[in-house]
């Protein structure tokens, strides 16, 4: 089983070209695909619809979408009709089997004043896959703030963790004649985090290494792939500053794919695509078996 996550930014390279069928590309083959800044009416890319084309792009792929806030950018009336028209970003989930059950997860935030923020999500879906029903979280958080990443991480542990006593987003449907769908303790979480690996917030969720045995593989916290296959060096670099591409002091890693402890033997190879070049980032892809 092959995974990819890429943000996508807008569906903007870093030569300034707006071109989805390059990330299409860059994504098609993976049994799971995790998509981040996918956007709607976004004057940035020219208003393009981005979960449409990318549906053309893929369309041997099943395909869920959860958009973290709507703005008004010309909703109007056309001859007695109201048209709404609204500004989305947001995170997708692209699967080669389909989507069980789903939810947008909106991640805790704080009023910004002199850079803008916005509001992050995780895209939560049901899969079932070769290893089993897993569930995947395509991932963003916010990239100004490592406290308010840590508030985010906080919380989105804590919903990885009590799945099973929650619920997800939705039980009880025997009431109206349907089984009800697993709740699997597995899980894989993918998405550009913007943080740094070591950081308070990554500790939050992946821990700390043990100055003997390493980094921990418990049940309370998720194993980051790269660090579980010793990934290490300038291949790990997801993210190149749009405005000094040729700064390697301003590469970065800040992509990341994590899954449940009870996956964690089941991770195969670890790789990014330094190829693609259809964003700021590149794609990180992960093999499971």
């Amino acid at each position: 089983m092959k995974l990819v996550t890429y943000n996508i930014h807008y569906g903007v390279g870093l030569d300034g070209r707006y071109d989805v069928d390059r990330i299409a590309d860059a994504v098609r083959g993976a049994d799971v695909i995790a998509l981040q800044e996918v956007s709607r009416n976004n004057p940035n890319n020219g208003g393009r619809d981005m979960v449409a084309e990318l549906g053309e792009a893929l369309p041997e792929y099943f395909a869920v979408y959860g958009s973290n806030f709507e703005a008004n950018v010309g909703s109007r009336l056309e001859n007695g009709r109201a048209v709404t028209t609204t500004f989305q970003l947001g995170n997708m989930v692209l699967s080669k089997t389909p989507v069980h059950l789903s939810r947008n997860l909106l991640l805790p935030r704080s009023r910004s004043f002199e850079v803008m923020n916005f509001q992050r999500g995780a895209l939560e879906a049901l899969i079932e896959t070769p290893l089993g029903f897993i569930r995947f979280y395509s991932t963003h958080l916010d990239h100004r703030s490592p406290v308010e990443r840590l508030s985010q991480l906080r919380f989105l542990r804590q919903r990885l963790l009590n799945y099973a006593i929650e619920g997800g987003a939705l039980s009880g449907v025997a009431e109206v004649g349907l089984p009800d769908l697993p709740c699997p303790e597995a899980f894989v979480v993918m998405g550009d985090f913007n943080m740094l690996a070591g950081s308070p917030e990554y500790v939050e969720l992946a821990g700390h290494p043990d100055h003997e045995f390493g980094m921990p593989v418990t049940a309370d916290l998720a194993v980051d792939a790269a660090a579980r296959l010793a990934a290490t060096g300038a291949d790990l670099i997801t993210w190149v500053d749009p405005k000094r591409p040729d700064d390697i002091s301003r590469h970065k890693r800040i992509d990341y794919v994590f899954t449940s402890a009870s996956l964690a033997k089941s991770l195969k190879r670890l790789w990014v695509d330094r190829q693609a070049v259809g964003s700021d980032h590149l794609p990180v892809w992960v093999e499971m078996v």
